[in-house]
């Protein structure tokens, strides 16, 4: 099981240093694009520990609730349509950039995730 969880703290790691990007970008031309790398590899290392928590028999509580919360997100937060939007009409326009990656920011709070996510690492 160590190796286990010395696998699914990188895979945590590297949720973190994205998000972590994410909310130190300034709203310039160029970071839709990086909002968009950054949110896809999210969303893939996500998956990743859905279907790697879905395959083991382990009830842990922490492993649990970050299963939930992944799921969560996943299932329930999708800005891809909103960056392809933006991509065409808006990439340039600075307001609108910051919106859209506070709410993508926003999202991760919305259920915990990034607390979950934080709070594991520091377990593992």
């Amino acid at each position: 099981m160590v190796d286990f969880d010395n696998y699914l703290k990188g895979l945590l790691k590297q949720i973190f240093e994205s998000y972590q990007l994410l909310t130190n970008l300034d709203d310039k031309t160029g970071d839709l694009e990086i909002i968009k790398k950054e949110l896809s590899k999210i969303n893939g290392l996500l998956q990743v520990i859905i279907n790697k928590l879905n395959t083991i028999d382990n009830t842990s509580n922490d492993y649990v609730e970050l299963l939930s919360a992944s799921d969560s997100y996943v299932k329930n937060y999708d800005f891809f349509r909103e960056i392809e939007t933006m991509s065409q009409l808006y990439s340039e326009d600075p307001h609108r950039l910051q919106n859209l990656r506070q709410t993508i920011i926003d999202s991760f709070n919305d259920n915990g995730l990034i607390e979950k996510i934080e709070s594991l690492m520091e377990k593992l």
